[in-house]
């Protein structure tokens, strides 16, 4: 069956898979598709009787419950726009996309319902805590209608900034959103006996689409946890729920690689050595592997990673250790997935290829390195910035394409392979065209690194690094050095590690201790704009 809006794929999954398990929390409730049908209706009723009706918008402020899927399904089966916003926003920001986005009513949990204004619970027509469902305030009971939405109706306003001068509301459509479904099962096939543990905000296009949405057509079971994804909840839920699926960003894989596998390779120099030799990397990372694997619950079927670039050491770990993965790449402007890589058909460094329906090219293409920006034709495209046309304009190519900022190169049988973002390029002294990123992954493959920046200062590539603590203290120990000296020491030999790893225009100048935690995205990217320097270049 072919999907062509929300409504189509709720009437169609509610029908098929009545009695099988929908949405459930860990150690809480747990819903069947026809329970959760119940609950939807109750809640559409709720919604219409509070004055808010078709066209009209609808905020879901919340963290993962089963009454996130609920809410969102009572919106878009009516022709409602739902509006998520992310947990991570700050008060101001919260506030200010309330407010530009105009909407009617608020579905907010507990723990961020303190972050809106009294003003603002004044101005909605209803506003319910997701906690429990109960009314926090109903300013109307006037009826409203609902209509049945169509393929080009307005689905959902997803904003990707919360900044006060000029957020960015991406429009999706039913058919942008539905038709992604379509898609999927040619690169990650599912069936109604797989079971998803979601753990990344579903106010993120990438956990709705293909974490919700998704598994929700196909009459999967997708289970929420109830807390903060850290490593002492994910672990006992991994084990309780044993999911074949569940999606996540590159950090947590790096996390896990980094701190359970490379860490106990590289504690001492002779272990180091060994693990530089292929053949015994290969045999111990197939150990590690099954050991991961049976953490995560001894179940998994494949791990879908998104959100950006993955690791090559990373990547590395997981296809020799046995971990079945797929990668998906896009943004939300897409809905999300442009490209994407099955599981078995992994290529190191890649993406994948271009999903079907979907038309792309490199702009400006340099013809030595094959580098470009990408830029694509997609039916899932969105409409435009809301309230925004100035950018809505920018981002697309005077013939109509979508202008993804990505500079990548495609292999000759056509696999996606990303250099950076445009707009982090840094021009060096000679006009050559600096990756900050690839830089960062070389700097990340040292087993002392946790995480780091490239930036630009003053015409230089200065690297601010993130240490393992640990691993550093236990070093300058062997040392036998006080800690200041033993840090130099350690700067100085990552930035010769770095610089034999890199080609000349790209070494770096000076290593930074980055003592605080890098301040993220909540898709756990670095904010780079917080950590810019003066860029004019040494005469």
């Amino acid at each position: 069956m072919q999907f062509t809006t929300l409504k189509e794929i709720y009437d169609h999954s509610i029908a098929s898979f009545a009695d099988r398990k929908a949405f459930s929390m860990i150690r809480h409730e747990s819903l069947t598709y026809s329970e959760f049908a119940d609950r939807v209706e109750q809640t559409r009723e709720l919604i219409l009787h509070s004055g808010i009706g078709h066209g009209d918008k609808v905020a879901l402020f919340s963290r993962s419950t089963t009454n996130w899927p609920i809410t969102y399904f009572a919106c878009v089966t009516s022709g409602i726009v739902i509006v998520p916003i992310l947990p991570d926003f700050s008060r101001d920001e919260v506030e200010n996309l309330l407010d530009h986005s105009g909407v009617k009513g608020l579905f907010v949990s507990g723990k961020l319902s303190s972050l809106i204004s009294e003003e603002t619970y004044s101005r909605m027509n209803l506003a319910v805590s997701t906690d429990d469902m109960s009314v926090i305030c109903r300013n109307s009971e006037d009826a409203a209608q609902s209509s049945e939405p169509l393929p080009e109706d307005l689905a959902a306003i997803i904003y990707t900034s919360g900044t006060t001068s000029s957020p960015k509301g991406v429009m999706l459509t039913h058919f942008a959103l539905a038709n992604q479904i379509n898609l999927y099962p040619t690169f990650f096939p599912i069936e109604k006996e797989d079971s998803f543990l979601s753990f990344l905000p579903l106010s993120h296009v990438y956990e709705c689409s293909v974490g919700m949405l998704y598994p929700f057509a196909f009459g999967c079971s997708v289970t929420y946890l109830d807390k903060l994804p850290a490593a002492s909840v994910l672990l006992p839920a991994f084990k309780a729920v044993r999911p074949s699926i569940f999606l996540t960003v590159p950090l947590i894989l790096d996390k896990i690689y980094r701190s359970q596998v490379r860490a106990r390779m590289t504690k001492n120099a002779f272990l180091n050595f060994l693990y530089k030799l292929s053949p015994v990397r290969k045999i111990y990372h197939k150990l590690a592997g099954k050991a991961v694997l049976q953490a995560l619950g001894g179940n998994i079927r494949f791990i879908g990673i998104g959100g950006s670039k993955v690791n090559e050491d990373t990547e590395r770990f997981l296809l020799e250790g046995g971990v079945p993965y797929a990668i998906g790449y896009g943004l939300t402007e897409t809905a999300p997935l442009l490209f994407a890589i099955a599981p078995g058909d992994n290529r190191i460094g890649s993406t994948g290829k271009v999903i079907t329906t979907i038309e792309y090219r490199l702009d400006d293409m340099d013809p030595k390195t094959g580098e470009g920006e990408l830029v694509v034709k997609t039916p899932c495209i969105m409409q435009g910035y809301y309230k925004n046309p100035e950018k809505t304009a920018e981002a697309f190519t005077e013939d109509g394409w979508f202008k993804t900022n990505d500079i990548c190169t495609v292999s000759k049988d056509g696999y996606l392979s990303i250099k950076g973002r445009a707009n982090n390029m840094i021009v060096g002294a000679s006009g050559e065209n600096i990756y900050p990123e690839e830089i960062e992954d070389v700097i990340n493959s040292h087993h002392l690194v946790e995480e780091s920046l490239v930036i630009e200062d003053n015409g230089e590539l200065i690297a601010l690094v993130s240490f393992n603590k640990e691993q550093v203290e236990a070093a300058i120990s062997k040392m036998g050095e006080e800690m200041n000296e033993g840090m130099e020491k350690i700067k100085k030999e990552l930035a010769e590690f770095v610089n034999t790893h890199v080609n000349r225009f790209s070494r770096i100048k000076a290593i930074e201790e980055q003592k605080e935690p890098f301040i993220k995205t909540p898709s756990q990217k670095i904010k780079r704009f917080l950590y810019k320097r003066n860029t004019n270049k040494k005469k």
